[in-house]
């Protein structure tokens, strides 16, 4: 039997994945941190990463109704509301369509979903249906992705200040808040993992459940990519430049 690798070198590993295969790596972000994208660019992005960050407090919500363990409904139920708010305070859903407002796009043709690319569609379903079926230990693993947001928050942040006009602390307020409220995720969710996999084969599915996630994220921005930056050839019923605009904005 395969002796399973130490935590320090199964922590290694888990971040090394993210080192080579998280989205920051994507030219379509590498485009929209350094101002190269055309407004109708960071209109599609807003729209299609809209359906994923709309369908996360989903895939906790699925989470949650498989544990049976109060402590940690506890622990991972401040993640809905991080994204789904309160009536005390705004989500990060909210904080998204503030956004897409602010990029010149109608929040409520926003929120309808209509636009969305197929392939952002089958992507973030592919990722919700796996929380739903994978192990707990799978469908924790394949939050570990937050191990590497806080870096592209940060460069998000800093691009679009410089490069955008319509960038300002109520526009970023998603990137800003996520700052705050994804350390408190990672360290819940690496320890988790840590102490679960205690075996090679829990190890390698924890890890296969991570690169799975980056996939999920990659195959997003690759949609993108095809579809609005080149060869530029938008599939069918995605979004068209000149829908779902706020009056006065033009295309």
């Amino acid at each position: 039997m395969i002796m399973a690798a130490s935590r320090e070198d199964f922590e290694a590993r888990l971040r090394k994945i993210g080192e080579d295969r998280y989205h920051d790596k994507h030219p379509f972000h590498h485009l929209l941190h350094s101002g190269g994208c055309t407004p109708e660019q960071v209109r599609a992005w807003v729209i299609n990463r809209y359906y994923y960050q709309s369908r996360i407090p989903m895939k906790d919500a699925a989470f949650m109704s498989r544990v049976e363990d109060p402590k940690l409904r506890r622990a991972w139920r401040s993640r809905i509301e991080d994204h789904d708010g309160s009536a005390e305070k705004e989500g990060g859903i909210a904080r998204w369509l503030r956004l897409a407002e602010a990029v010149g796009l109608d929040p409520d043709y926003v929120s309808s979903g209509v636009g969305i690319m197929a392939s952002t569609r089958f992507a973030v379903d592919a990722y919700v249906r796996f929380v739903r079926e994978a192990t707990m230990l799978e469908a924790v693993a394949a939050s570990l992705t937050e191990l590497f947001a806080p870096k592209i928050h940060a460069e998000r942040i800093t691009g679009l200040l410089a490069n955008y006009d319509f960038a300002d602390d109520s526009s970023l307020a998603y990137f800003k808040n996520r700052l705050k409220e994804a350390p408190k995720d990672v360290a819940f969710g690496l320890a988790y993992v840590l102490d679960h996999a205690d075996t090679m084969e829990k190890q390698d599915a924890a890890a296969a459940a991570l690169i799975f996630k980056t996939d999920v994220l990659w195959s997003q921005l690759d949609a993108l990519y095809s579809g609005y930056v080149a060869p530029a050839r938008i599939p069918p019923g995605a979004w068209q430049p000149d829908e779902g605009l706020l009056a006065g904005k033009a295309a």
